[in-house]
């Protein structure tokens, strides 16, 4: 079956930077675009960045763009997300998510577990 394991997260100062991996299993990982998507405290999801399943198309939500980098390793089954100058802002749970088809839909089938990430001094 399918499965998505978010990994990385943790506790960072201000500023610092941390990378977030998701290993996926159970479907040809290669032939979907994947997510990140967060939930800080108190509210509600919020999308922070698409890739699609080649790895050549990005997007980014305009509260990264310039910090956070989006990648995947389709010889790994592994998408990451690289986040520096992290912000108090950016305090939330990390989910990647499995798109439904090999460029950005907004439609997620399947979704981590997700993991923590607080940015604070």
């Amino acid at each position: 079956q399918v499965q998505l394991v978010e990994s990385g997260g943790g506790l960072v100062q201000p500023g610092g930077s941390l990378r977030l991996s998701c290993a996926a299993s159970g479907f040809t990982f290669s032939s979907y675009g994947m997510s990140w998507v967060r939930q800080a405290p108190g509210k509600g999801l919020e999308w922070v960045s698409d890739i699609n399943g080649g790895g050549g198309g990005k997007y980014y939500a305009d509260s990264v763009k310039g910090r956070f980098t989006i990648s995947r390793d389709n010889a790994k089954n592994t998408l990451y997300l690289q986040m520096n100058r992290l912000k108090p802002e950016d305090t939330a749970v990390y989910y990647c998510a499995k798109s439904t088809a090999w460029g950005f839909t907004a439609v997620y089938d399947y979704w981590g577990q997700g993991t923590q990430v607080t940015v604070s001094s």
